[in-house]
């Protein structure tokens, strides 16, 4: 068991050195591919309740891959969410959805003024603290170099302050399944925008699992990466 743990750490160790961070703007002016949310109507919150993957240009989305699981966590406020639990998937990598109001909703977002996608989390779509607690897993078509998105945490309440925020998780698969890197980040109040890039020589990625402990759950939009197959 020892022996067991002390590879996972050093898998962990090297996968963690494959991407690193970049400014989304920039990959936001060289990526071809952007998933806006914006083909279906705006319906404002909770809007449509997805219990099947979505499929968008160049990619699927999802709560998981198939053979993984998700475990419930508590945020701050004592609200259930959903985290990657045994992280390993099936290969090659396919998407799976939760269902019974525990996947995915698109709704008209008012922080970003656009549609957007609320993962949905255990209290699941008919409840305001299961709207954004959830996973988001999404499986490009083609490997990807660099990747990044749009997320939107928390409103301020009437009185002007903000529930205290949590952290999101950005997990990144191979095409067989395998974890390569996960990255703790921690957002502003409202919008922040995240990306990111392999390294040099390092191997691309096929999907991004999106988890989170913030208090209020999240909503994620302006999904960029790279349609065509890379050339490099």
């Amino acid at each position: 068991m020892r022996v067991l743990c002390l590879i996972f750490a050093l898998l962990a160790c090297t996968a963690h050195a494959q991407i690193t961070q970049v400014a989304y703007d920039d990959l936001n002016q060289i990526l071809s591919g952007k998933i806006t949310f914006e083909t279906l109507p705006q319906k404002p919150e909770p809007g449509f309740n997805l219990n099947a993957p979505i499929r968008s240009d160049g990619a699927w989305l999802g709560a998981y891959f198939a053979g993984q699981t998700l475990v419930q966590s508590l945020a701050g406020n004592g609200t259930p969410h959903d985290t990657l639990g045994h992280p390993f998937a099936h290969r090659p990598l396919s998407i799976k959805a939760d269902e019974n109001g525990e996947n995915l909703s698109v709704a008209f977002h008012r922080g970003f003024r656009s549609n957007a996608v609320l993962p949905l989390g255990p209290l699941g779509f008919e409840n305001i603290s299961g709207r954004g607690e959830g996973a988001l897993a999404i499986l490009f078509d083609t490997n990807q170099f660099a990747a990044g998105f749009r997320v939107h945490t928390s409103y301020e309440t009437p009185l002007g302050t903000a529930q205290k925020r949590g952290t999101i998780t950005a997990t990144f698969f191979s095409r067989q399944g395998v974890p390569l890197a996960s990255m703790t980040l921690t957002p502003d109040q409202g919008i922040s925008d995240f990306g990111f890039r392999i390294l040099p020589g390092s191997r691309p990625f096929a999907g991004i699992l999106i988890s989170n402990s913030d208090p209020g759950g999240i909503a994620i939009d302006d999904i960029v990466f790279q349609i065509e197959h890379m050339l490099f």
